[in-house]
C-alpha cells in the first residue's frame, strides 16, 4: 500500500483526478479516503492533516504529508522511479514537466468558467474570449507536444503531464468546446482511456448531487464511448462465486446481457453497472463464457 490518498468528489474534483491518476495509471497503490463536499469544507475535513487543506492530499506511508499535486507527481516519481511518471529521455522529460507546471497554474479562465462534471454533457455553451485564449493555448501545447513525441500520448507513453491535462479533456467533453481535429483526437484518448471511465463510473454513483456545478444548458450524451447496458437486480444466481473486487461473498446482483454477476456491496455493483468494461476483472467475464 502506498500510503493515503484524501480525495473529494470524483464527478467534480478536477484536482483530486489528477492525484488519483498519479497513483492508478503507474501501479501504486494507496488507500483512499474520500472528503464530502456537502458536509464541510476541505480545510475543516483536513484539520488533522497539518498543514493540508486541500485535495488531493496524500499521506506517504511514513506519515509525510504532501499537500499539492505537482509535489505528488514528484515525490512519487523520486520514490518510485520504475513507475515511469515522467519519461526517461531528458528531453521529454522537460517537456513533460514543463507541460503539467503549466497546466498547474494558468488557465484560469477556463477552469473557472467550465467546471468539471462527468455526470453532464451540454450543448450551447458559448466560451469567453478569455476562455477561448487558454483553448488555443491548450492546442498549441498538445500540438507541439505530440509532434515532438509521436504519441500517442503527449511525450510518447503516459505520463504525469497527461494526468494533468485529464479534466481538460473533460472539460471539453462536458462543454463542447472548440479545438482543432488533432487536440479533439487527443481528448478521445482521454475518454477511452480505462482508468478514467473507472473513475467517471465512480463519479455517477458516489457522491451527492452538487448543483453549484450544474449548468442551465440543455444536455446530450456524453461524448466518450457508450457503456456496456447493464442494470442492478434483486434476484438471480451470480456465475461468480466472490466479489472481483474485495473476494468476498457476492450478495448484490447486476445484470448484463442477459447474464447475473454478484458484487460484496452496492458501491461495487453500481460502479460496475455505470461501465462494466471499464472494470478489467468483469470486462474478462463478459468477453467469455463464464466468470471465473
Amino acid at each position: 500500500m502506498t500510503g493515503t490518498l484524501i480525495i473529494g468528489d470524483y464527478a467534480h474534483s478536477s484536482w483530486s483526478l489528477r492525484g488519483w491518476l498519479l497513483f492508478e495509471k503507474f501501479g501504486l497503490s494507496p488507500e483512499i479516503r474520500l472528503l464530502d463536499f456537502k458536509e464541510s469544507s476541505v480545510a475543516a475535513q483536513l484539520q488533522k492533516v497539518r498543514p493540508a487543506r486541500t485535495v488531493p492530499t496524500w499521506i506517504a506511508p511514513e506519515g509525510t504529508v504532501v499537500w499539492d499535486s505537482l509535489a505528488i507527481a514528484e515525490e512519487l516519481a523520486a520514490r518510485h522511479p520504475e513507475a515511469g511518471l515522467w519519461p526517461d529521455a531528458p528531453g521529454l522529460r522537460a517537456t513533460a514537466r514543463s507541460l503539467a507546471a503549466e497546466m498547474h497554474s494558468g488557465f484560469t479562465a477556463l477552469r473557472q468558467a467550465c467546471p468539471m462534471n462527468l455526470r453532464a454533457a451540454y450543448q450551447g455553451f458559448t466560451p469567453s474570449e478569455a476562455v477561448i485564449a487558454d483553448l488555443v493555448r491548450i492546442a498549441d501545447l498538445w500540438s507541439f507536444a505530440l509532434e515532438a513525441s509521436g504519441g500517442p500520448w503527449l511525450c510518447g507513453e503516459y505520463s504525469a503531464a497527461d494526468a494533468f491535462f485529464a479534466p481538460v479533456a473533460t472539460r471539453v467533453a462536458t462543454f463542447d468546446l472548440p479545438l482543432p481535429t488533432p487536440a479533439y483526437d487527443y481528448v478521445a484518448a482521454h475518454l477511452t482511456d480505462p482508468a478514467l471511465r473507472r473513475w467517471r463510473a465512480m463519479g455517477l454513483v458516489r457522491g451527492q448531487h452538487l448543483p453549484w456545478y450544474h449548468f442551465d444548458l440543455p444536455e446530450r450524451p456524453w461524448p466518450g464511448p457508450t457503456p456496456r447496458p447493464a442494470r442492478p437486480v434483486e434476484e438471480g444466481t451470480p456465475e461468480n462465486d466472490a466479489c472481483p473486487y474485495s473476494g468476498k461473498s457476492p450478495t448484490y446482483l447486476m445484470e448484463c446481457e442477459s447474464r447475473i454477476f454478484g458484487f460484496c456491496n452496492p458501491t461495487c455493483r453500481d460502479k460496475t453497472v455505470a461501465d462494466p468494461d471499464a472494470w478489467p476483472q468483469v470486462a474478462g467475464w463478459l468477453d467469455s463464457d463464464r466468470a471465473a
